[in-house]
C-alpha cells in the first residue's frame, strides 16, 4: 500500500482523529486554574487559611482550608469531561497575555504633618541680652573667651608650680601669668602668621633687616618664651583623665567651654544643618585625616551643626572609627 492511499484511508483518518482528541484533552487537564495556582504558591497550609480567610469566590462561597490532596491526584474523568465541553473557552484564556499588575494610592488621601517650630526666636539668647549694636567687637571677644582666658592663665601656673616642685633647679623663679598678659599673648600669636621669621628669637630681633619693633614693645621676650613653655589647658594630676581612650584629654576642658558658649549665647534659627569641615593641620596627631579629594588634604575632620546663618551651633571632632564620639 502506498504512501498516498494510507493518508486518504478512512479508517487511518479515524485513528489520528482519536489521538488528537485524546492530546487536546491531556492538556485541557495540565492548564490549572486559578486557585489551584494559587494552592502551588503558597508555603504552609496555615498560610493558606490566612489567604482564604482574606478572600472568598466570586460566587460568595468561602474557600476550603486545604486542597493540596487534590494537586498531587490524578485527575477525574469528570474533570476531562467538564474540560472537554469548555474547550473553546480554556483556549482563549490560554492565548491571552497577562496582565500587569497596577499599583495605585490608598483610598484615603494622604496625611502631612507639618510641626510647629517652638523654638525661642532666633538671634541673641538671655545670656546675651546686655549685647546690643552698640557693643564693641572686644566685648563679643569677651563673651566667649573670658572664661578661656581664665582657664589658660589657672592651668599654665597650676603646672608652672608642678614643675618647680619636681625640679631640682631652685634658681627659676617666675611671676606667675596673669590674664592681662595673657590676653597680649594670643593676639601676638596670631600676628606672627602674617610676618613670618625664620625663627621664633628673629620676632624680638635687633638687626636692621630682620628688625620688627611691634613685638618688642608689645611684650618681653622671656615673658613671651615663659608663658609659651607653660602654657596648659588641663591639670595633669587630675583623677579620671583617660589618656588611652581620650585624644582629646589635653583641650577637653577648652573645646567643651567654646561648644557651651556657643549654644548658650544664641539661639538658632528653625533651620539646621550638619556640615562635615577639614581643619589644615599637618602636625603629629593621631586622629588627623587625609582626605584626597579635598583642598585641604590633611587636617582635622569635625562635624558642626549650624543654622541658616551661618552660625556655628555645636561641634564635634572626629577621633577614628574605633574611638567613642562623646569625647566631645
Amino acid at each position: 500500500m502506498s504512501l498516498q492511499s494510507l493518508l486518504f484511508n478512512p479508517a487511518v483518518a479515524l485513528v489520528f482523529s482519536s489521538m488528537e482528541r485524546e492530546i487536546s484533552c491531556v492538556k485541557q487537564a495540565c492548564l490549572l486554574s486559578q486557585n489551584q495556582i494559587r494552592e502551588i504558591v503558597m508555603d504552609s497550609d496555615s498560610d493558606k487559611e490566612k489567604y482564604y480567610a482574606s478572600e472568598e469566590r466570586e460566587d460568595n462561597e468561602p474557600r476550603p482550608p486545604s486542597q493540596r490532596s487534590s494537586i498531587s491526584q490524578p485527575p477525574s474523568p469528570d474533570f476531562f469531561a467538564s474540560s472537554y465541553e469548555d474547550e473553546d473557552h480554556v483556549g482563549n484564556v490560554a492565548g491571552q497575555q497577562p496582565q500587569p499588575c497596577l499599583w495605585t494610592l490608598p483610598p484615603q488621601p494622604r496625611k502631612c504633618v507639618f510641626h510647629t517650630f517652638t523654638g525661642a526666636p532666633n538671634g541673641k539668647s538671655r545670656e546675651a541680652a546686655h549685647v546690643t549694636s552698640e557693643s564693641t567687637p572686644l566685648s563679643i571677644l569677651l563673651l566667649f573667651f573670658a572664661e578661656i582666658i581664665t582657664l589658660w592663665v589657672m592651668e599654665t601656673n597650676r603646672y608652672y608650680h608642678q614643675f618647680l616642685e619636681n625640679s631640682d633647679d631652685g634658681s627659676y623663679h617666675k611671676c606667675e601669668v596673669t590674664e592681662a598678659e595673657m590676653f597680649v599673648f594670643l593676639p601676638l600669636t596670631l600676628q606672627m602668621r602674617h610676618i613670618v621669621q625664620g625663627r621664633l628669637e628673629d620676632y624680638w630681633t635687633k638687626m636692621e633687616q630682620l628688625r620688627t619693633p611691634f613685638y618688642g614693645q608689645t611684650m618681653a621676650r622671656a615673658r613671651y618664651y615663659h608663658t609659651l613653655r607653660f602654657l596648659h589647658f588641663t591639670d595633669n594630676n587630675r583623677n579620671g583623665i583617660d589618656r588611652t581612650d581620650n585624644r582629646l584629654c589635653k583641650i577637653q576642658d577648652l573645646f567643651e567651654i567654646i561648644s557651651t558658649n556657643f549654644s548658650k549665647f544664641y539661639n538658632p534659627s528653625e533651620y539646621l544643618a550638619v556640615n562635615e569641615v577639614t581643619l589644615k593641620f599637618k602636625g603629629g596627631i593621631v586622629f588627623k585625616q587625609y582626605i584626597s579629594k579635598k583642598r585641604k588634604h590633611f587636617g582635622i575632620k569635625m562635624f558642626k551643626l549650624c543654622d541658616s546663618t551661618g552660625y556655628t551651633y555645636d561641634m564635634k571632632v572626629y577621633l577614628g572609627k574605633d574611638k567613642g564620639q562623646h569625647n566631645t
